[in-house]
């Protein structure tokens, strides 16, 4: 087992825990080589997004020009087997579908690389993954987020606050210190909002639920910090859109249904030894 009951109940408890380094350095590379090379155009089939997505419009709300870079990627498995065989890997789905509350089938929402190349890396704001994806419900989805590089405080590691994924929607900004800014009405009485860095070695792996707070600073040092983050969905999660998605031109299925199809791969079925994609 990737995670112990102990860090099973940390994560329902905190909304979010660590786990174990999954990738060792001949993983690492490979992924890394991969990833240079979905960014650069060069493999035969693309992904759904690649930009920088400090430019121009983002989930997080309306972006002025800058010269700061964070490189997304979203869907890297789409262009990339490599990434693929990487969100399939089953331990690590295994994890996932025991934090999803036991889910018997799991799929690929999507995935998303977030590349912050050294001094120029820019920030991720705070925010909630799941009012980023307006086309789901419910909110039960869980993200393995994987770092290629270690992802410590001055690279611009993520910060979480715990509890957070148990107060529901609440819009949320950057303060000039990187503190997450809100609507204190809208929290329930009595929570504590306390802004924690969950730094993370290479080829190791954190969980975070869907609903959990969290942003990354800028990349102040001379060091890359890329990582690869799965974002998986229990089998019964609906289609229900509210608003676009990018993710969305993929769903088939007729609002009110579970997300199906060959865009949204199995990769995780209780009832079977091995699942394949």
């Amino acid at each position: 087992m990737l995670l112990t009951q102990a860090q099973l109940d940390e994560f329902h408890v905190r909304g979010f825990v660590k786990g174990p380094r999954i990738l060792d350095d001949a993983e690492v590379d490979r992924l890394r080589d991969e990833m240079q090379a979905v960014m650069e155009g060069r493999t035969k089939n693309q992904p759904v997004l690649n930009r920088n997505m400090l430019q121009g419009r983002t989930e997080y709300g309306e972006a002025k020009p800058t010269d700061k870079v964070v490189v997304q990627i979203v869907n890297i498995w789409e262009a990339s087997d490599v990434f693929l065989q990487h969100a399939s890997r089953p331990e690590l789905t295994e994890a996932v579908a025991r934090l999803c509350n036991n889910a018997e089938i799991l799929r690929i929402w999507h995935d998303q690389i977030q590349f912050k190349p050294p001094k120029q890396g820019g920030p991720t704001g705070w925010h909630q993954d799941y009012p980023a994806w307006p086309v789901l419900a419910p909110a039960d989805l869980v993200s393995a987020w994987v770092a290629l590089d270690d992802a410590e405080i001055d690279n611009g590691a993520m910060w979480m606050v715990a509890g957070s994924h148990r107060w529901g929607k609440v819009p949320l900004q950057s303060g000039p210190n990187f503190e997450p800014v809100y609507d204190k009405a809208l929290l329930p009485e009595g929570v504590e909002v306390k802004a924690e860095p969950f730094t993370i070695k290479k080829g190791q792996v954190g969980f975070h639920h869907c609903m959990t707070w969290h942003g990354s600073p800028a990349n102040l040092s001379d060091r890359p910090r890329r990582a690869i983050a799965v974002h998986y969905m229990p089998g019964y999660t609906l289609y229900a859109p509210v608003r676009p998605h990018p993710v969305e031109k993929h769903i088939t299925v007729k609002p009110g249904q579970p997300v199906a199809g060959e865009k949204f791969p199995v990769v995780y079925d209780r009832t079977k030894v091995a699942v394949t994609a």
